[in-house]
């Protein structure tokens, strides 16, 4: 399992042997079932959480109990609540599994430790955020002033991979749309 978050590591952030095994010193590879939790609401969320092979979604139930998409990822994609890491408060989401998963975890206090110690770990993860943010900011800006149709074009031409591997009423909900609207919109664009 480490296999592939070492290669990801070596092509996208540069790091060495030594650098490598400092890094394994401190991850664990966990395996989770599908539906199962990686983080329930109320809990604190601890870990940096790197997808090795899988899918899991990031998500927030209303009061009525309807589940409201935040984010998804997949195979060498992070995921974790910021808000809760950043913070160590109780979290406001669920992040659970869609397909059998196997991560890689990393508590903060490791992490943190990392990249003081790995200047090039430190440089990446400082572009991911960086890139994370300007993705939220152009959700943010496709919610408010894109069509739906828009918003599902742009959710299939950047997110191919994993179009087809989450059922339609979540990307209806990532979308704030609802499941009939979507489903129009989608034999429509069949259609043309």
């Amino acid at each position: 399992m480490f296999e592939v978050f070492e290669k990801y590591l070596r092509e996208k952030a540069g790091l060495d042997a030594e650098e490598i095994k400092a890094v394994q010193a401190v991850s664990i590879e966990k395996k989770i079932r599908k539906r199962q939790y990686l983080l329930q609401q109320g809990d604190v969320c601890h870990y940096n959480c790197f997808v090795v092979k899988g899918c899991l979604r990031m998500y927030t139930v209303g009061d009525d109990g309807t589940e409201h998409m935040l984010r998804f990822a997949v195979e060498t994609w992070w995921i974790s609540d910021r808000e809760s890491y950043n913070n160590e408060s109780p979290s406001n989401c669920n992040i659970d599994a869609l397909e059998n998963c196997e991560v890689i975890l990393i508590d903060k206090l490791d992490f943190v430790h990392l990249l003081t110690s790995i200047p090039k770990l430190k440089d990446f993860i400082d572009r991911l955020m960086a890139r994370s943010y300007d993705a939220i900011q152009h959700r943010v800006i496709g919610a408010i002033s894109y069509t739906v149709e828009e918003r599902y074009h742009h959710f299939m031409k950047r997110f191919p991979d994993i179009f087809y591997r989450i059922p339609l009423y979540m990307i209806a909900s990532y979308l704030g749309v609802s499941r009939e609207t979507l489903s129009r919109i989608r034999s429509q664009s069949v259609h043309k």
